[in-house]
């Protein structure tokens, strides 16, 4: 299968640029003063109230935090697999 990634243009992350996102992570942790637990327990949360509401790949949820020289970001990516039925 890995012939068809290099054909389509998915590849692996390097660990470079693996241990550079998690630097970045790291750093701006550090100045929003979030703690990795406290990043862990926001990730769960958002996993508890919006998997009320539609169904998500629990596993491939990314929360990361970004950091411009003007301001800080959450971003959620969130795979939806599909909508909840009413309860």
């Amino acid at each position: 299968m890995s012939w068809l990634n290099a054909l389509f243009g998915r590849r692996e992350p390097t660990s470079r640029e693996i241990a550079k996102n998690r630097l970045q992570l790291v750093l701006v942790q550090d100045r929003v003063n979030m703690s990795p637990h406290l990043l862990q327990t926001l990730k769960d949360e958002l996993i508890s109230v919006i998997s009320k509401y539609v169904e998500i790949d629990e596993e491939n949820m990314e929360v990361t935090f970004t950091q411009s020289k003007r301001q800080s970001r959450l971003t959620a990516d969130i795979p939806v697999i599909g909508a909840r039925t009413e309860r």
